[in-house]
């Protein structure tokens, strides 16, 4: 076992391929997850659930890079992410992109809204918790 910065602990032996496709099938689970939202709500709760599946997709994305990150690493990366991608929306460079690129637009956004950190906080900590239970689950196995 391997303790990370007094987190939890890890095996350090664990199974990065079995993490990867873990963490990729999460990654496709929560675009469809968004896809949805998207279909089947409208208002805020498509705004803001996107904003939370957002981080959670990070998340996904950050533990299928690095698979053996702890939980609390992978959510606090994803999180520091979310954050810094809406804090670049403070400036004209996302609008600009997204003006011209669907895929700028879904990734970068276009203005800042305050709320969406919070919604981003949501969802890194639904991730965490998720992330957190998988592996749990597998060390008991």
């Amino acid at each position: 076992m391997h303790l990370d910065a007094g987190t939890r602990a890890h095996p350090v032996g664990a199974d990065p391929v079995r993490g990867r496709l873990s963490a990729a099938a999460a990654a496709a689970a929560t675009v469809g997850a968004g896809l949805g939202l998207r279909a089947a709500a409208t208002g805020s709760v498509a705004k803001y659930g996107g904003d939370a599946l957002y981080t959670v997709l990070l998340l996904a994305l950050v533990v299928l890079v690095a698979p053996r990150m702890t939980p609390s690493r992978a959510a606090g990366t994803a999180l520091a992410v979310s954050w810094a991608v809406e804090f670049l929306q403070l400036g004209p460079v996302p609008a600009a992109l997204s003006a011209h690129s669907t895929v700028a637009r879904l990734v970068l956004g276009s203005t800042f809204n305050a709320p969406d950190l919070f919604w981003y906080t949501v969802g890194a900590g639904v991730g965490w918790g998720i992330h957190t239970s998988i592996g749990t689950r597998r060390r008991r196995t």
